[in-house]
């Protein structure tokens, strides 16, 4: 099982740099950027490329409507070619609050693009000529999609330092989840939970995996989870509540009713009750209330916060998981060099 973390997106490069380099230094295997409304993760990761030299860079996620799918696969071939071969497209549907409210596009039809945007990726990565009319996406744009009728097939410029860059879908919900298992090398869950994961996912990837092409090999799971190792009962406290607020915000605030994926996940773990009260809450502007709703066995079972002894215990449900469910990579978010080396040992 390998190691990775995310980056924060709100911070500065230069703290980004000294603290990447002690990571990799420390045996960090992979690092994710996110991307969801602050700076663009791109100008992050390839600073990052710069700045490291055997970690494997990943964008944590890129969405699949603020940029066409071209776009996408100029970047990470880009990307790909100043890390000299050390990045993994990390791409996702988002939301309609990100799309819609801030990016301006309509939400819609988040499989079937999603479908398109990796057809498009690997054609432009073997430098084929780009011709594409699909349901979604017309490449060359003709007169009847709203074209000027003067566009070409044309083929990327650069030859790619890999014709197949990794692609990573972040996904929850069944169908989405089924498409990772069909169409992408690896798969990223939130809130992983190694002992539901047959429940949660099983079907789901069951499904994908009985269309997908023996040529992708099997398909890599990253999973993340909050880590802090600390005999500080306050501290620990802290860190619980850190994660309880963050769960209700996933669970309560990202989506409407009736389309949030992350309360529909809740559900699928067994919390139902628990979900709507949180989602109405939240919704309401009662955010304390809806993170105090938030069960202490979800927290305790979504985290790895607490003593060394019992980090270890939960560690080896995570050992199983990477046999039982092929989870190649577990994402820290909160991660220390002490902490990474307490998860390497009781992992790897």
């Amino acid at each position: 099982m390998r190691i990775g973390m995310p980056m924060a997106y709100s911070g500065g490069f230069a703290n980004t740099e000294r603290d990447i380099a002690d990571f990799e230094a420390a045996g960090l295997d992979v690092v994710f950027v996110p991307e969801a409304y602050s700076f663009d993760s791109v100008s992050h990761l390839g600073y990052l490329a710069a700045k490291t030299s055997t970690l494997q860079i990943a964008s944590g996620i890129l969405n699949i409507y603020s940029r066409t799918p071209a776009l996408l696969a100029m970047t990470a071939a880009g990307l790909d070619h100043v890390s000299d071969g050390r990045f993994v497209l990390g791409i996702g549907a988002s939301g309609p609050q990100v799309v819609e409210g801030f990016h301006g596009v309509p939400y819609t039809a988040p499989l079937a693009r999603t479908r398109e945007v990796v057809e498009i990726c690997r054609r432009v990565w073997r430098r084929e000529l780009l011709d594409h009319q699909g349901s979604h996406f017309h490449v060359p744009l003709t007169p009847e999609h709203g074209g000027g009728g003067l566009g070409k097939p044309l083929k990327i410029i650069n030859h790619p330092v890999r014709d197949r860059v990794p692609m990573l879908l972040a996904a929850l919900g069944p169908k989405n989840v089924a498409l990772a298992a069909e169409l992408f090398e690896a798969w990223e869950p939130i809130f992983y939970l190694p002992e539901a994961a047959k429940s949660a996912f099983g079907d789901a990837l069951a499904e994908g995996a009985a269309k997908r092409d023996p040529a992708l090999g099997p398909l890599e799971i990253y999973a993340d989870t909050k880590v802090l190792i600390t005999e500080d009962l306050e501290e620990e406290q802290r860190g619980l509540a850190a994660v309880r607020a963050h769960l209700a915000l996933y669970i309560g605030g990202m989506g409407a009713r009736g389309k949030n994926y992350y309360n529909d996940y809740a559900i699928r773990l067994g919390y139902e009750e628990q979900a709507g009260k949180i989602q109405d809450l939240y919704l309401d502007g009662k955010k304390d209330a809806a993170a105090a709703l938030v069960p202490d066995a979800m927290v305790d079972e979504l985290a790895l916060i607490g003593p060394p002894e019992r980090i270890r215990d939960r560690l080896a449900a995570w050992k199983q998981a990477s046999r039982d469910h092929k989870v190649g990579t577990m994402i820290l978010t909160g991660a220390t060099r002490e902490s990474l080396r307490v998860v390497a040992e009781a992992v790897l």
